[in-house]
């Protein structure tokens, strides 16, 4: 039996909600005012199960409605008089966390078991055109997830309204699929199946049952595609690589093994110190180092690109949930305590037509981060550190990364039993048990769509909605479950659910048996095939001994958490599935995961042309320009005001950095706490003063040079963003994230990805900073249609996210950005060299330039030793980095985060060559820090500095009283010789060209996001 409840604010009320909608729609949809003067939001809520009105009533007026601000009504809307009204619910078989938490309430407040099925109501009553109507229901609606409904003239007949259940009526079978046909017909396969396998491996399967004298079943040949993703396999990365640079042909076996690995293992070599700390790396689902004697920390970045562009909240939401599940999968498990993301987009205030079915960028803007929002908060986990690029080459894909960082125990103790968290222990007929959700069809092929360009035909079961109070219930378990010492190994299922997990547990017993039967399905008709790669959220697949099993079952059940035997893991080589004990699939362990046939590619590097000859657009967007320009302090309003510098505070604001209690540095800081920090810091142990430093690094705009550059400057800056927080040096670990698009075909982009991996080899090596964990993206492109029918493609931007993490003996010793004190002297620590390519300034005018910031490792290197030492030793008051839009925004940005004013010289900053003001102020060399320090420590400070040869710095100024923002610039005259280092007053005549109030740049920086 259906019954509805409605519920809503009182009308004497504002709702802050509706009225945000409202102004949000008019915005968006480019409406007139008048057109819409108001809005009602009703929350609807169906009960689908036998309840009386007495029962009915009591739900809506003790579960469902806040009794001081809400109203409820029982089958019949709250309000009638409507031109309008736009029914928005999920399509049958969203996860509805909503629905699934208000069935657990009122089993709670009356024990009785019925399903809900969650929806709103949006009530406009005044004369909207239809047209505007069917505009605002496509607006408050994703076509691949919702249901929008448009009832007109208060006319409206409740039993019209249905459950959206899900009913599946096919018959349950397994096919077989006939692989001995021609190649065309292969490809076919391929596609029409949405495996993502090209038809080299198509054929390797095809040759491998041939062997068998059979042809493969669905479940097989689905198993085989999720596991041989690009998603899982990373065939990019460990494909061979001709690479062809001047002429010179380079043959490389493996990015992966040549570059990313390799460097990891060359620091170990090198390095006791390090070879001790690194615990566990890229051989499970996240890095593991050492944070003390008796914890350990783990690290994990995750991208969630494709499912992101095509429902923004759930993409990001599943994002950040699923690598939240990669920290609980790592060895024995490891306890979330902070979140990191960062975001690439197209800019949100876009107003060009839009290709077929991209969503407009500010929507995936507002759902990305309500979807890392609510994956955040909800588990009680802290979103700490992150960043935002905007680049309109993001249009077609975003790029969504996601990151977690967990602690634990080196060991656990329990009934005389000592095991070491960081290995996974799997025997014989140990059993395979699925704990957390259900599967359903959400995610089914999400591991092979992602692991190819988003496309029109997309599949929509590719979209998944997290459920993160389902997954914190299993987490808080776990943990548990973790400390009685109950598994011996765990992991998360993600990308190929359970075809995934087991299979890749399966390889440490060398075979494994799942009877997808026993699998619980969120509801029935399933096919064997989906059950076994569906991605369903909020699972883990957890390994268990017989000794064992019912202590783990009973204790799930404490803890309301659902806990099923799926299989057994055996050593016989093979991977076997069965159905109602009928084998539907059996493969030998070696061929699903090491069977996939090695990947061969071409790279062919050419720099960037600057042609002498006449002048064509090519030549003028990479030609450096000499800009000079008059009002400096416009000027400078104008680069805060870029969407990559201006403030973030009106997104950070919606995450909760506080809960878990150990934040120091949070991501804003300053006086009035809303200046940017550099990056985190936080206390996993709240009774200790150690501390872990978490930041990032990215940077691809200067990919439009050269993607070694990028790469290197990308280490560079997550490495000086580390020690401005007061890390050590010496213990920082970096994680790397590739996103790349497609280099299959197209020699130039794989070339730019061997670039990219050369340059993160040789800055992790200069630095010893070894990579501990990773993951890669090679598919960040789109094809589809503009409104006229023409072939549109897009492709993303060549990007490298570093995250970087390092330890911090004592949380005291935490270093800000901002300025603290007057009288405090401004230090620019550094060299400024003419490298302003493909930076901010250039940007804002027009063009890229060829001079991208080039890094001195060795110098680097010591400049960040020195300034580390120089935060430990108590010398520095504030330490910033300069980056985006170089000296003039790390000072401004440092200025209006203390609320105070500056006075600096550009004739004392030390340069390389004959620069201009402009130059000097916005160059983004790389390796250089803003920091004040008091005049007493003004000696022992630049002895410091000086114990070190080669380390450039100089005193530029002043913190002032009150809140001017001076600059003094130079006159430069002819007798310096262009190319040396120049340093003091020599050549040069002073004047005034940049005389601000603080507020007024600070307003610049809000003014563009201010939400």
């Amino acid at each position: 039996m259906q019954n509805f409840i409605f519920v809503g604010f009182k009308g004497e009320l504002t709702d802050a909600n509706a009225e945000n909608l409202r102004n949000n729609i008019l915005s968006d949809l480019k409406l007139k005012s008048e057109s819409i003067e108001n809005i009602n939001i009703f929350d609807c809520y169906l009960i689908d199960g036998n309840l009386n009105e007495e029962e009915l009533n009591f739900i809506g007026k003790n579960v469902f409605t806040d009794k001081i601000t809400q109203i409820f009504a029982i089958n019949e809307l709250l309000l009638t008089n409507f031109s309008y009204l736009i029914w928005v619910s999920f399509k049958p078989g969203v996860t509805d966390n909503v629905g699934k938490t208000a069935k657990e309430a009122i089993r709670d407040a009356i024990n009785k078991d019925v399903d809900v099925y969650t929806s709103k109501q949006y009530l406009f009553n005044v004369n909207l055109s239809k047209e505007d109507a069917v505009k605002i229901s496509k607006y408050l609606s994703n076509e691949l997830i919702r249901d929008a409904k448009i009832f007109e003239n208060g006319k409206i007949d409740l039993r019209e309204i249905k459950a959206p259940k899900v009913i599946l009526k096919n018959k349950i079978k397994v096919d077989e699929i006939n692989l001995n046909v021609c190649d065309e017909e292969l490809m076919n396969i391929s596609k029409e199946r949405v495996l993502a396998l090209n038809l080299e491996e198509m054929n390797a399967i095809r040759a491998y049952f041939k062997k068998q004298n059979r042809n493969p079943t669905d479940v097989e040949i689905e198993c085989l595609a999720q596991t041989w993703s690009e998603h899982c396999k990373h065939k990019i990365f460990n494909a061979e690589i001709y690479y062809n640079e001047d002429g010179k042909e380079e043959k490389i076996e493996s990015l992966f093994k040549k570059f990313v690995f390799k460097v990891t293992e060359e620091i170990k070599r090198t390095n006791t110190r390090r070879n001790e700390d690194l615990i566990s790396v890229f051989s499970d689902n996240a890095g593991i180092v050492k944070f003390n004697e008796n914890f350990n920390i783990s690290i994990k970045v995750e991208t969630h690109n494709a499912p992101s562009a095509l429902d923004p909240y759930g993409g990001a939401l599943t994002g950040i949930l699923g690598v939240n599940r990669d920290i609980m999968g790592v060895g024995l498990g490891a306890k979330p305590i902070a979140n990191t993301d960062v975001f690439c987009f197209a800019n949100p205030f876009y107003d060009k037509n839009l290709p077929v079915k991209i969503l407009h960028p500010k929507r995936i803007f507002e759902g990305v981060v309500k979807g890392i929002e609510d994956g955040g908060n909800k588990s009680g986990i802290p979103t700490v550190n992150g960043a935002i690029v905007f680049d309109d080459r993001f249009l077609g894909k975003p790029l969504v990364f996601c990151g977690t960082i967990g602690i634990m125990p080196a060991k656990i103790k329990f009934k005389g039993k000592e095991k070491e968290t960081h290995i996974k222990e799997i025997h014989n007929d140990d059993y395979a048990v699925m704990v957390g959700g259900r599967v359903g069809k959400d995610g089914i092929h999400g591991a092979t769509f992602s692991s190819e360009e988003l496309h029109e035909g997309s599949p929509a079961t590719a979209v998944q909605i997290g459920d993160p109070i389902t997954q914190k219930k299993m987490l808080d378990f776990l943990i548990d479950a973790r400390a009685h010492l109950l598994y011996g190994a765990i992991t998360d299922n993600g990308a190929g659910g359970l075809s995934s997990s087991i299979g890749e547990l399966a390889e440490i017993s060398n075979g494994c048996e799942i009877e997808l039967a026993q699998v619980p399905l969120k509801y029935a008709g399933l096919q064997p095939w989906e059950i076994l790669v569906s991605e369903s959220q909020e699972r883990m697949s957890v390994v268990l001994s017989k000794e064992n099993l019912q202590k783990f079952l009973d204790m799930a059940e404490k803890y309301d958490v659902e806990a099923t035997v799926v299989g057994k893991f055996t050593n016989t080589g093979k991977f076997v599935a069965f159905y109602e004990g009928k084998v539907v699939a059996d493969m030998d362990i070696k061929f699903l995961h090491k069977g996939v046939p090695k990947m061969k590619l071409k790279a062919e590097w050419n720099e960037i042309n600057y042609p002498n000859e006449e002048p064509n657009e090519k030549y003028e967007k990479y030609t450096e320009k000499e800009i000079n320009v008059e009002n400096l302090k416009e000027n400078l309003k104008k680069i805060l005001s870029r969407l990559n510098i201006a403030s973030k505070e009106s997104i950070i604001r919606k995450y909760d950095h506080e809960v878990q209690g150990g934040s120091i540095i949070k991501p804003l800081m300053g006086k009035n706490r809303d200046g940017l920090s550099d990056g985190a810091v936080i206390k996993p142990l709240l009774e200790s003063k150690e501390g872990v430093v978490i930041a990032c690094g990215i940077c691809p705009k200067f990919s439009d040079i050269d993607t070694y550059r990028m790469a290197t400057n990308a280490v560079d800056e997550a490495i000086r963003n580390i020690i401005c927080c007061g890390g050590n040096f010496e213990d920082i670990s970096l994680v790397d994230n590739f996103c790349w698009p497609s280099p299959l075909h197209d020699k130039f982009k794989a070339a730019q990805l061997v670039r990219a991996c050369k340059g993160l080899y040789d800055a992790c090596l200069s630095y010893e900073t070894p990579l501990i964990s990773g993951k890669d993206s090679m598919s960040i492109d789109y094809t589809g249609k503009d409104e006229k029918g023409n072939v549109v493609k897009i492709s993303g931007v060549p990007t490298l996210l570093i995250t970087a993490i390092s330890k911090i003996v004592d949380v005291s010793k935490s270093m800000t950005a901002e300025f603290k004190n007057a009288g405090d002297l401004i230090y620019v620590v550094g060299l400024t060299k003419d490298e302003l390519g493909a930076g901010e300034f250039y940007g804002k005018h027009g063009f890229i330039g060829k001079n991208v910031p080039k890094i001195n490792f060795e110098i680097s290197r010591k400049i960040y030793e020195k300034i580390s030492k120089a935060i430990a030793q108590n010398l520095i008051e504030s330490c910033h980095d300069c980056s985006d839009g170089g000296l003039a925004v790390a000072l401004a940005e440092s200025a209006f985060s203390g609320d105070v004013g500056i006075e600096v010289n550009l004739a004392n900053v030390v340069v390389v060559g004959l620069l201009s003001n402009e130059k000097i102020l916005f160059s983004e060399s790389a390796s250089r820090f803003i920091v004040s320090i008091k005049e007493e420590n003004r000696k022992k400070f630049e002895n410091l500095m000086n114990e070190s040869k080669g380390i450039n710095f100089a005193n530029i100024g002043f913190v002032r009283k009150d809140k001017k923002f001076i600059v003094k610039g130079n006159i430069v005259k002819e007798n310096i010789v262009k190319g040396n280092v120049v340093k003091g007053n020599e050549g040069k005549e002073e004047k005034e060209i940049i005389n601000a109030n603080i507020e007024e740049l600070r307003n610049a920086w809000k003014k563009p996001l201010k939400g």
